[in-house]
């Protein structure tokens, strides 16, 4: 694909786009079909004690990424833990 119809398929907003397919016209050259599936998010308050923050943080640091992020991982594994175990009762 030349440059030039790379800069055009760029400058079309998604009403051109819609319009084009609503046409009939070929639009999945204008679809990467890289995407991120964004689930709803709601904020929670947990306590934890100084200790754990400590923690956290310290995992935080080493692996640069925020303690937010590190919480989140870690609450992933243990749940997907739990579900791996409970299912390999049920067998």
């Amino acid at each position: 694909m030349s440059s030039a119809s790379k800069s055009k398929r760029t400058k079309l907003t998604v009403d051109e786009i819609a319009e084009l397919a609503s046409r009939g016209e070929d639009v999945s050259a204008y679809f990467t079909n890289e995407f991120t599936v964004v689930r709803p998010v709601r904020r929670v308050n947990v306590d934890l004690t100084e200790g754990m923050l400590r923690e956290l943080d310290a995992r935080a640091a080493r692996l640069n990424i925020s303690r937010q992020a590190v919480i989140k991982t870690l609450l992933a594994q243990a749940l997907s833990a739990k579900s791996a175990r409970r299912g390999a009762h049920r067998r």
